[in-house]
């Protein structure tokens, strides 16, 4: 078993101001391949260092399969961890490369040598085992870094960011190479990343960070469908999700008033949304729930149409991102992912179909979701 759990786990550096990290209540199952989602400095990679030993827990407990792991030496955690560069001896072969860890720890030759072969055959090394880190590519360079971790058979993963200094060809192609590893080694494995779609992708769950604190916590598309606020909902997405300001109404039905147009709320409970009545928030529309003239999915019936002027057209090949606005008071400035069949110009006016069920509502003041969605 290899069970991660962080209960309380703050961070403070001497002479900073607060904390880099607080209060990070987290527990990664065993088997599991958790990613640490965030903007750069949010403390994902501070929290993921701790976990490895690398940076001193200020206060709160580490405990990995119900051991305290506060006091320990990194050494003896039983961790492998990647980082964003391949931190590979340039003197080495990558046969001594992949062996040196295990040297060190007085393994048995042959022991060694059974690993080396089994990984490099893996991870396709088997025909670079003879050279030297300066004869190979990064993304062979990337899965000797990766292998180095492997071949130990440690109880937990740790990745530092260890895609990003790869081309987007070469960055796909090694993402999809750790999701299967991670099948075929069924290892505990923690993913620090700020590329959404790494999150999006790999990990069986992802916790969003943001200024140290833990945001949510859960599987990917439950997390992207059901934002817990509006920091999760601007982050997760590309386009993000357009938050536009609005104000909350009832007439036979929650209704939002959103510019000029009121739109009818059928996906939430009346009364969940009772006492934010007649008060000013936050309303969430997804790129992809709007959609053009003629492409809206069959079956779809609870819409309602937004005409609004194109100011900025971006043809992407397979999709089609517009920019759009509609003017009034106040003004209102959104995006629409729409097919690549959509054929319009700048100052166009083109009348999109809104999907009611995928409206979203958050508090202004606080940014967190509110209301009730009503059951299935």
């Amino acid at each position: 078993m290899a069970v991660v759990e962080l209960s309380s786990v703050c961070k403070a550096y001497e002479g900073g101001r607060g904390f880099a990290v607080r209060d990070v209540n987290l527990r990664v199952e065993h088997g599991e391949f958790m990613v640490l989602l965030g903007p750069s400095g949010c403390g994902k990679s501070t929290t993921l260092r701790m976990i490895a030993g690398l940076e001193k827990i200020t206060s709160g407990t580490l405990s990995i399969d119900g051991q305290a792991m506060n006091n320990v030496a990194a050494k003896d955690r039983d961790i492998a961890m990647v980082f964003q560069s391949y931190a590979l001896y340039p003197h080495m072969t990558v046969r001594d490369n992949l062996a040196f860890g295990l040297r060190r720890r007085g393994t048995d030759k042959a022991e060694i040598e059974r690993r080396v072969t089994r990984v490099a055959a893996t991870l396709g090394l088997s025909d670079l085992l003879g050279r030297k880190p300066f004869a190979l590519s990064g993304g062979q360079r990337q899965r000797v870094a990766l292998g180095r971790a492997i071949v130990r058979e440690p109880k937990v993963f740790l990745f530092d960011e260890p895609l990003s200094n790869l081309d987007t060809a070469l960055r796909s192609s090694t993402r999809n190479e750790l999701v299967r590893q991670h099948r075929a080694l069924a290892a505990t494995m923690i993913y620090v990343t700020h590329d959404q779609v790494e999150a999006m992708t790999m990990g069986q769950r992802i916790c969003i960070i943001n200024e140290g604190r833990v945001v949510q916590i859960g599987v990917p598309l439950e997390v992207y469908r059901n934002p817990a606020n509006t920091f999760v909902a601007g982050f997760l997405g590309n386009p993000p999700m357009n938050l536009l300001a609005a104000e909350l109404h009832f007439e036979g039905g929650l209704q939002v008033q959103l510019g000029d147009v009121r739109l009818p709320l059928p996906r939430y409970r009346t009364d969940g949304l009772a006492a934010w009545v007649g008060r000013s928030v936050t309303l969430g529309i997804r790129p992809e729930d709007l959609h053009a003239p003629g492409e809206l999915p069959e079956g779809q019936k609870r819409v309602a149409s937004l005409r609004a002027v194109v100011s900025v057209v971006e043809s992407l090949g397979a999709e089609t991102i517009l920019n759009v606005y509609r003017d009034g008071i106040p003004r209102l400035e959104f995006s629409a992912r729409v097919g690549r069949g959509t054929v319009c110009r700048p100052q166009d006016t083109i009348d999109l179909a809104i999907d009611l069920e995928a409206l979203h509502l958050f508090d202004s003041a606080t940014g967190a979701a509110i209301g009730e969605l009503q059951p299935h």
